[in-house]
This record gives structure tokens, C-alpha cells and sequence, in this order.
């Protein structure tokens, strides 16, 4: 059906906008451009393995288009479209966005969300353009390879094809199509067995001899044995193993080549060893390798080039096991963090006692979360977050620490996107106006003093509390107040709400304390936009309430994303309090259809606002504290509720919220070359074809013959 079809479709108004980092690359010495530049040249080298790690045929859709791009000015081929192939405009701006989707998730399925994109310009004039190129007069044989075997499944849309999933029900290249959920249970426990970790690797199925093999696939430059890396035969509850390597050794061997020319512009000794440790895990298939390097990289503080690099999220496995490949070069913001710094050397005296639970629920000394913020240069993945928080290995975490990074300049991305439902026009402009600066300060306050906040009630390890039980009682009960005995933490108790339930205690953390005058002052806020500021941020956390409605799956009643669970739970509790603070009426839109309008009294935020939050924020923190998860999961779950009927029907509004939910971004990065003895970025102007421009200069002609030749032979040879 239609309806169906235009779900797997990127709309013409699909945001395509520009990642800027000029002024940060700017602030680097040229050692530290060097430095940047092969790390970025890495980063592009190794984003490709996504395409062979996300669908069959989304590595031959990469090279059929870009060889197409990459043989005449688009300009040139879009007078062949109009002329020649029968588009229009809109179908020729609709293949670049296509284009542009499928290079920014690397693959034809998105990032967010699983799902299969298929092009708006029908197959037939598809055909028509290619055949009427550039690249299909100079390699006619090449082209028409690529045609006969992707153009079937570039636009197959059958049930199967929809969405990336185990083998049978959906599309994955973790797992050869063979492979059955037995078989990757049996692989999970075989790994957990043999103490062997599946960040980099895949399952392959196969007969050998005459015997069914599980082939558990390394990513490596090297193939063959290896002692202590490869397993040739192994017997596991009856059923055959193989531990193998070799997977994308390709890609893998460009990576090491510009890592070992960045070597001779590192900082220090600690980013020489970490490229050394990446080399090693690349080169051996070795996952302790990139541990090793992982701790160098979480030693290596505030540096101002920033990188980390290889299998590091699990998301896009079915079983959630087996990471994507990812690669990103960042400049750190000196401006913005400095800012963050005095925010939190001032949070222990001046901000913290603020909140409204305190001395007893709250930590004796301020531990500040590791937290910098980031303008991002490349990022070469399915897609970009706003925020990271890694590395992802638990061991390393525990050991060493993490880091905790916020992308600014992707964040300041997003508030470039124009318009939006929902809002009036007035409130809209406001938005526009003041969102960046908002977002800005809301992110700080939620990742420094939100997580950073509050105390854990619990029995330490030498049998003692640590805290003073005659003094410190639940203050809702007067009773005493109950604690984490040893072995519990906060997961432990909270399950499966913990996730949505922290973020939600940072985000109202920040909406709390985005109303203090002193805190506006650290991040330099004039103080004639003070109130415009305080309105702006509080809109924006009940509007991400009311659209994070669409991570709502009304089928099986449940959240499909924490963040957007918390920010409805806030939105709930400020319809809650009433007094006309948040309002949301259902009007007719300009097309007919059901529409909303949601509204925020300015004059009510200070005090019903405020105080409403400020209750509800001592419950979320005392509950955490006291690990009293029946209190904490009564309320939250009540709060999460979308309910059918009454003044705010939100299941009945669903509809309504996907139905106007605006296109995902994509977004252009730019490039760099080397120029005499400096390095210099080359920026993309914003306009529809930017992300397929900066593709076309991504790598010579030459780069590119080797890529598709590279390409070819992994989907030539990947379920053997």
C-alpha cells in the first residue's frame, strides 16, 4: 500500500544540514590538524565496513550510486534526469536525499530505528538515468553489473525486507542467512563458554566434510591461525565450532595506514600506545588488544583532539551482541567547556544545596561525572547520537572509567531544523531564537549536576552504613529510611524502569535549576533574555514530552526510548499540577486532519511550576536513595501511562504525533587535505547536495575503484 510504502520513504522536507566545527578546528596548533586529519582519513576508511555490516545488497547500492555521482557535476547529471530519464525537480532532489540517507546511515536501513529506505523516484526512470550517464558510457559492463543486482532489492519492500532482524523474519549480516535463533543462542553460550567476547565478529553457517560448522567470524587484517585468537575445530554440546578471522581485512589494513602516519603527531605517549593498541586489534582480530587501547584512550584527559575508533555498539545486532563498526574525530569546544568547569567547581557550595531533598540524600563530596563537550569532525557510523558515554566494555568501565561526551555541534545542528508542530507562531520563533543557547545549558546541568547528583543509601563493604540511621528517616513516612544492602545497586533493584527513571531525575534536575539566575550567569546569559530563556527551556522539555509520544508502541504498551519516557513522565507531572501551568488542546490542522496545540502559561512556571517539580523531584531522589523500587516504580509507571480518555487522551493522540513526526536529519561533514606544511578543512555549503558533494570528494577516483573492487569481493564471498 501506499501508506506503507511512504514509511519507507525520506521525504522531500528531510532536514539536510551542515555539521560546522570550523571555529574548533581553528583553535588547533598545525600538529594537532595533522593529527585530526589521519584520524579523519581512518574514520572514512573504516565507516564502509558498516555498509557490509548492515545489509547484502547496501555495499553495491553504495558503489552504483557514487560512481554514478562521482563521474559528471551533479548539475550536469540532473540536465540528463530532466532531459533524458523523465524527472521532475522533486524526483531528482528526492535521489540526492536518498543518496544522502544512505550515505549518513551507511546502509539502505536507518540508524534509528531499523528501518528499511527505499528511493521515490520509481525503478524505471532510476534505470533510465544510470544508463543515460556518464559512469555507464565509460564502464558499461561495471554499471550494468551493479543494476542487475541491486535494482531487485533496492526497492524490495516485502515483509521480511522492512526491517533489520534475525534471519527469516528480517535482514541482518551478523549472521549468514542460514543461521536460526538456536544457533545463535548456542553461539552466546559457546562464547560465554570459552571466554570468547562477539564485539567483532559474525556467525557464518556452512558444511564442511560434511559436518554443520558455526564459524565464528574476526574482524582482521590478518587471516589464518593464530594461537590464543583462532579455534579451528571445536566440539560444544554436540555441535561443531570454528573461531576464523579475516573479515574486512581490507578496510581494516587503509585504517592501520593512517594511524600509523597519525602516530607522528600525537600529544603524548598515551595516544601513541592507544593508535598502537587499535593497530593490534585491527591487525590480529585481538578484542583484549583494543581494551588495552581503550584504557590509554580513557587515561588520556581532555585532550584536544579527540578519537575513538572500532566495534564498539551492539544496537544493530538482533541478539545485541556484535558491534558496528564506528570511528570519530572531535575537537574539543575550549570555550563551552570552560564554561562547564565553573559550573561545576561552583556545584557543591552554590548549586547543589539548591535542590530540594537535602543534606541527608545527598553525596558528602561532589564527584564531578568526566564530562567534555565535543565538536564533532567526523563521525563515520550509522547515523550520529548527541551524546556518548564509553567505552562500552564493563570491565574497562569499572577498572578505569569512562568518559562522558556531549556533541555539541551535532546538538546545535538539530535547533537549525525549522518549524515543527504543535507550537504557536509566537512560541515557535521564541524557540528558534533562544533553542541552541537552551539546550546548551539544559545538557550541561543534566549530564554534570543531574547524574552527578545525589546520594545511594547503602551497607559498605565492612559491614557499616553510610549514613546515620537515627538522623536520616523516609520523609514521606516519618519511618526509617531503607538502604542497598551489599550486593544490590541501583539496577539491581530498579530493573528494567532504571534507565528511563535516571534520565528523567537528570532532566528535572536541569529544569529545576535552569530557572536560578546565577547558574544563567556562568553560561554568560544577557539578562534582558533571562525570562525568554527560562520560558524557551521549559517549552522545549513539555514539547519533547508531548513528541516523544512517537517512541511509544501503543500495540504492546510499552516505551521504546528512555529518554522520550522521561520527558513524558514531565510533561504528565506539570499537566498534573495544573492551574493552567501546561495546557494541550486538540484543533483542526490546514489540512483537516486532527492536529494539537500545546501552551505554557510564562507567568505560572516560577511558582506552580517550579514547586511542582520540586516535589516530584524529591520523590524520584529519595525513593533512588532509600533503592525503595515499589514507591519509585508505582509512581513512575503511573506517570508513564497513556491513557485512552479524559482531559489529555495521549493514546488517542498518538496517532496524531506520528503523523506530523518531522524527518530525521542528515548531515554533511566536512573533509580535510593536506595543503604545504598545514592541514585544511574543507566546508560544505548548506544546500540539498552538500552530503553527496562532500561523498564525491571523499576519496580520488583511484581510492574509489579500490573501494568498489573491495566491496564486491566481501559480498562475493560473506556466507562462505
Amino acid at each position: 500500500s501506499d501508506k506503507m510504502v511512504s514509511q519507507h520513504e525520506l521525504p522531500l522536507d528531510t532536514p539536510i544540514l551542515y555539521l560546522k566545527c570550523e571555529e574548533a578546528f581553528a583553535g588547533l596548533t598545525s600538529r594537532e590538524r595533522h593529527y585530526a586529519h589521519h584520524l579523519s582519513r581512518a574514520s572514512w576508511w573504516g565507516g564502509l565496513i558498516v555498509l557490509c555490516q548492515t545489509s547484502p545488497e547496501s555495499p553495491t547500492i553504495f558503489s552504483l550510486l557514487t560512481h554514478v555521482l562521482r563521474s559528471q557535476p551533479i548539475d550536469t547529471l540532473k540536465e540528463v534526469a530532466l532531459n533524458k530519464a523523465g524527472f521532475t525537480e522533486d524526483e531528482f532532489q528526492l535521489l540526492l536525499i536518498y543518496y544522502s540517507g544512505l550515505v549518513y546511515n551507511m546502509g539502505n536501513y536507518l540508524g534509528f530505528g531499523d528501518r528499511k529506505f527505499v528511493p521515490s523516484v520509481s525503478r524505471e526512470k532510476l534505470e533510465m538515468l544510470i544508463k543515460a550517464s556518464k559512469a555507464y558510457l565509460e564502464a558499461p559492463d561495471v554499471i550494468q553489473d551493479y543494476i542487475d543486482t541491486s535494482m531487485g532489492p533496492i526497492y524490495n519492500l516485502e515483509e521480511n525486507k522492512r526491517f533489520l532482524g534475525m534471519p527469516t523474519t528480517g535482514i541482518t549480516m551478523y549472521f549468514t542467512p542460514n543461521c536460526t535463533q538456536e544457533d545463535a543462542d548456542l553461539a552466546k553460550e559457546y562464547m560465554a563458554a570459552r571466554n570468547i567476547e562477539s564485539w567483532n565478529n559474525r556467525l557464518l553457517k556452512y558444511e564442511d566434510n560434511g559436518e554443520i560448522i558455526l564459524d565464528i567470524r574476526l574482524a582482521s587484517i590478518e587471516q589464518g591461525e593464530s594461537k590464543g585468537i583462532t579455534v579451528n575445530l571445536d566440539e560444544f554440546q554436540g555441535h561443531k565450532f570454528r573461531v576464523s578471522r579475516g573479515d574486512h581485512s581490507y578496510f581494516l589494513k587503509k585504517i592501520t595506514e593512517e594511524l600509523r602516519l597519525a602516530k607522528e603527531y600525537t600529544a603524548n605517549d598515551g595516544e601513541g600506545q592507544m593508535l598502537d593498541k587499535y593497530i593490534e586489534c585491527f591487525t590480529t582480530g585481538s578484542v583484549q588488544a583494543h581494551k588495552d587501547g581503550s584504557t590509554f584512550w580513557v587515561k588520556n584527559k581532555s585532550p584536544a583532539v579527540e578519537t575513538y575508533m572500532g566495534f564498539i555498539e551492539v544496537y544493530r545486532d538482533p541478539t545485541n551482541q556484535r558491534a558496528e563498526f564506528e570511528s570519530f574525530v572531535a575537537v574539543v569546544n575550549r570555550e563551552q567547556s570552560r564554561k562547564f568547569d565553573t559550573l561545576v567547581s561552583r556545584a557543591e557550595k552554590e548549586f547543589l544545596p539548591l535542590l530540594p531533598w537535602g543534606r541527608e540524600f545527598e553525596e558528602d563530596v561532589f564527584m564531578r561525572p568526566d564530562f567534555s563537550s565535543l565538536d564533532i569532525m567526523t563521525f563515520a557510523s550509522s547515523g550520529l547520537p548527541i551524546g556518548i558515554n564509553i567505552p562500552n566494555y564493563k570491565d574497562v568501565k569499572e577498572e578505569q572509567g569512562f568518559k562522558n561526551v556531549s556533541l555539541t555541534n551535532v546538538m546545535a545542528a538539530r535547533t537549525g531544523i525549522k518549524g515543527g508542530p504543535f507550537l504557536s507562531d509566537a512560541d515557535r520563533a521564541l524557540v528558534e531564537k533562544h533553542g541552541a543557547l537552551g539546550l546548551e545549558i539544559q545538557v550541561g546541568l543534566h549530564e554534570l549536576l543531574g547524574h552527578g547528583c545525589g546520594k545511594f543509601l547503602r551497607r559498605k563493604e565492612d559491614g557499616t552504613l553510610n549514613f546515620d540511621q537515627d538522623k536520616v528517616k523516609n520523609p514521606f513516612t516519618g519511618g526509617k529510611a531503607t538502604f542497598y544492602e551489599k550486593g544490590e545497586n541501583y539496577y539491581s533493584r530498579f530493573t528494567n524502569l532504571a534507565s528511563a527513571y535516571e534520565e528523567c531525575r537528570a532532566e528535572t534536575v536541569a529544569l529545576y535549576l535552569d530557572l536560578v539566575n546565577d547558574i544563567l550567569d556562568v553560561f554568560g546569559v544577557a539578562e534582558e533574555i533571562r525570562e525568554d530563556l527560562k520560558y524557551v527551556m521549559w517549552l522545549d522539555m513539555f514539547y519533547a514530552g508531548l513528541k516523544g509520544l512517537e517512541m511509544y508502541q501503543p500495540s504492546q504498551r510499552k516505551w521504546g526510548q528512555a529518554h522520550s519516557q522521561a520527558r513524558y513522565v514531565i510533561l504528565r507531572v506539570a499537566l498534573e499540577a495544573g492551574q493552567g501551568l501546561v495546557t494541550i488542546t486538540e484543533t483542526t490542522g490546514e489540512d483537516g486532519l486532527p492536529d494539537l496545540l500545546l501552551t505554557l502559561n510564562r507567568e505560572k512556571i516560577h511558582d506552580v511550576g517550579h514547586k511542582a517539580m520540586g516535589e516530584f523531584l524529591k520523590k524520584l531522589q529519595v525513593y533512588r536513595s532509600m533503592g525503595d523500587s515499589d514507591a519509585g516504580r508505582a509512581m513512575f509507571e503511573k506517570y508513564s501511562e497513556v491513557p485512552e480518555s479524559g482531559e489529555y487522551p495521549f493514546a488517542k493522540w498518538h496517532e496524531i504525533v506520528v503523523r506530523k513526526r518531522r524527518p530525521r536529519m542528515i548531515l554533511a561533514m566536512p573533509n580535510t587535505r593536506i595543503v604545504g606544511d598545514d592541514v585544511e578543512l574543507v566546508s560544505y555549503p548548506e544546500m540539498i547536495d552538500c552530503v553527496t558533494k562532500s561523498w564525491v570528494d571523499r576519496f580520488t577516483p583511484h581510492e574509489y575503484d579500490s573501494i568498489e573492487a573491495a566491496l564486491k569481493s566481501y559480498i562475493e564471498s560473506w556466507t562462505k
